[in-house]
């Protein structure tokens, strides 16, 4: 089936499109975009930059994907912005390319940004994340999985949040975020397993109560991060798969991981 475009859509020369995309009245799409079979771009939305938008994507009016970098260590070249299959992004979205020559910004599949959310350069998303109206992520943030940001989040840059993970409405995050818990606060504390979350996403009541011996481990045994990770190492459920996501996650913290609540 061919595109459906209006008639005043600007698509500029070099723009590859895929089978049945379909353009609004007034979107843009740049000359060094690719749109995959069957995106959609309502009206006055716009895609730039040197971006890819995988198949299926949709994006709401008044959002600006791919947009330059806000960094102002920016000095030219060509970084971009690769985006995966079946991602909506609402009215008032801004997804920015990298920062440096070559660099990208990535972001996964079946992803949903609500409204006015911000993704910065160089942040790589993972797939199935919910950010919720007005969050916003500063560079170089990673976000795995499965994660849920809610409205008015805020992540400081090069933090990291783990898979099942949800940050609450209006939090400030500073650390890292492991996976499976629930963060909450100005600045954010860890305050519980995200275990509704958990069920949503088919762990079994086994996994589930692995994931609360982790957190006990954590937040609640009274032990330094140090001590923690080697109980938790040491424990012997320490090869099952969600010890060892969050051993493989502290590991690679540079940020330090988020304190419980006091």
């Amino acid at each position: 089936m061919a595109a459906t475009i209006h008639p005043t859509a600007i698509i500029e020369p070099g723009a590859q499109l895929g089978t049945d995309v379909e353009l609004g009245a007034y979107a843009f799409v740049g000359a060094g975009v690719t749109l995959g079979d069957g995106t959609r771009l309502h009206h006055h939305a716009s895609v730039e930059g040197d971006t890819v938008l995988g198949r299926s994507c949709e994006v709401f009016p008044y959002a600006c994907i791919g947009g330059k970098t806000q960094d102002l260590k920016f000095k030219g070249g060509r970084p971009g912005l690769r985006v995966g299959d079946r991602n909506v992004f609402r009215e008032y979205v801004t997804i920015h390319a990298a920062t440096n020559d070559g660099d990208l910004t990535r972001l996964g599949s079946d992803n949903v940004l609500l409204a006015s959310c911000h993704v910065a350069h160089d942040c790589v998303l993972g797939s199935h994340i919910v950010m919720s109206n007005g969050a916003v992520l500063a560079g170089h943030v990673q976000v795995e999985d499965h994660v849920v940001i809610g409205g008015y989040g805020g992540i400081h840059q090069f933090c990291r949040l783990g898979a099942y993970a949800m940050l609450s409405a209006t939090a400030k995050l500073v650390h890292d975020l492991p996976p499976f818990f629930i963060a909450d606060g100005t600045p954010a504390e860890v305050r519980a397993v995200n275990k509704v979350g958990l069920e949503r996403n088919g762990f079994t009541p086994e996994q589930i109560d692995r994931v609360k011996q982790l957190h006990r481990i954590l937040y609640r045994d009274g032990l330094n991060r140090t001590q923690a990770l080697e109980r938790i190492a040491a424990h012997a459920e320490a090869s099952s798969g969600e010890f060892q996501r969050l051993l493989t996650f502290a590991r690679g913290t540079e940020r330090g991981l988020a304190p419980g609540a006091s």
